[in-house]
């Protein structure tokens, strides 16, 4: 068995009331002068804690995001409030777009180069900011990984910057916090969290080790999201699928994902498909092209998701990719690119932008050419 590494935050708070943990030990650490970026909807429900903190004597300085997916602009407007205001510590709180940014914000604060210097595996090297991270919506495990994605507008590629330097110090996993997430954001980031299970499960890099987080969060949300999106006030369905999506995070840095998110990326780019949705879209029919590459694994997932079990090995592995398509419906996500607003003559386009996603589509279980990847855009019309 080849060796492989996990890295994590070095502390991890998961549960109710994981937030008033964060206040608790930040009024307890030596940092005091802290950048928060939040998502615009959780500003009054956290202004209790961040009054606390400043009680404390902790100089706080709240920024607000409310503008969809990151992007390099983005990422410079906000690096000029941080690196003006001279954070100890940045945190993130919100889904994944929010704690992306925030984590590279905490890594270039210090930092004389560019972003783009840094794309790729591996080329950030350093940070000297504190980093928190407190996920509010449950999917993009961005909370506990050494990922951040940003979209490259002049080119309509998301670029990934991959660095142990981004997982956080701390992360705070609060249940209540997703709440009020409305049920179309929970549908669509608890698939993209499913993606990240599966994807890893079935990678042509997967381990053991890893094996064990995926196939747990698969079960996890496979089994809780449709009651997570039906009765939003659902505790249990609510900690099953942030838990779930913590696993799927947990995943990405050893493991990463594959060619959902490599075909997925281009939607985002030049259609602005929220990440989520896209991999919603793609995850069956990728599934399904990836099936004979590992029918017992894909027979694993199924199991794992609640499907039926068939007389072959296969047929339950079908059952699993139909579960997948059921959940989605049920989940009234669009099945379709059509509903999306893609256009079919944008295909070619599209195909060529998800091809240079190399550092993705190398880890698929199957081979994805230009065509087979135009072939998988085709059936989602």
């Amino acid at each position: 068995m080849r060796a492989i590494t996990l890295l994590q935050p070095q502390k991890l708070v998961f549960g109710a009331g994981a937030f008033s943990r964060f206040v608790e030990d930040t009024i307890a650490a030596s940092h005091k002068r802290i950048w928060i970026l939040v998502a615009q909807p959780l500003v009054d429900t956290l202004d209790g804690g961040l009054q606390e903190m400043r009680g404390a004597g902790i100089v706080v300085e709240v920024a607000v995001y409310d503008v969809g997916e990151p992007t390099f602009s983005h990422y410079e407007d906000f690096l000029k409030q941080v690196k003006d205001f001279g954070a100890d510590t940045i945190v993130g709180i919100g889904g994944g777009s929010v704690l992306d940014l925030a984590k590279l914000l905490a890594a270039m604060q210090d930092s004389t180069g560019q972003l783009s210097d840094f794309v790729g595996i591996n080329l950030l090297r350093s940070r000297n900011t504190q980093m928190v991270c407190i996920p509010t919506t449950a999917g993009t495990g961005s909370e506990v990984s050494p990922n951040a994605i940003l979209l490259d507008e002049a080119t309509l590629e998301k670029k990934g910057i991959i660095s142990p330097f981004l997982v956080p110090d701390a992360t705070y996993i609060d249940p209540a916090l997703t709440i009020g997430l409305p049920p179309k954001i929970t549908a669509e980031t608890g698939i993209d969290a499913l993606s990240h299970c599966i994807e890893a499960y079935t990678n042509k890099f997967s381990h053991p080790l890893v094996d064990d987080y995926a196939l747990r969060g698969i079960a996890l949300i496979g089994q809780n999201l449709l009651r997570a999106y039906e009765a939003p006030d659902d505790m249990d369905a609510r900690s099953a699928v942030a838990l779930g999506s913590m696993y799927g995070g947990l995943c990405l840095g050893p493991v990463n994902t594959a060619a959902v998110h490599a075909l997925s990326y281009p939607l985002g780019g030049k259609y602005h498909v929220p990440h989520g949705l896209a991999n919603a879209v793609l995850l069956p029919e990728v599934m399904a092209y990836n099936l004979s590459s590992n029918v017992q694994k894909h027979e694993q997932i199924a199991l794992a998701l609640g499907a039926e079990r068939g007389s072959t090995p296969e047929e339950t592995a079908k059952n699993g990719v139909e579960k997948v398509k059921e959940l989605v419906k049920l989940c009234e996500i669009p099945q379709t690119l059509t509903t999306l607003g893609v256009q079919r003559e944008d295909v070619a386009e599209l195909t060529g932008l998800a091809m240079k996603v190399t550092r993705l589509l190398k880890n698929n279980p199957r081979e994805v050419t230009f065509s087979d990847a135009e072939e998988i855009y085709g059936r989602l019309f």
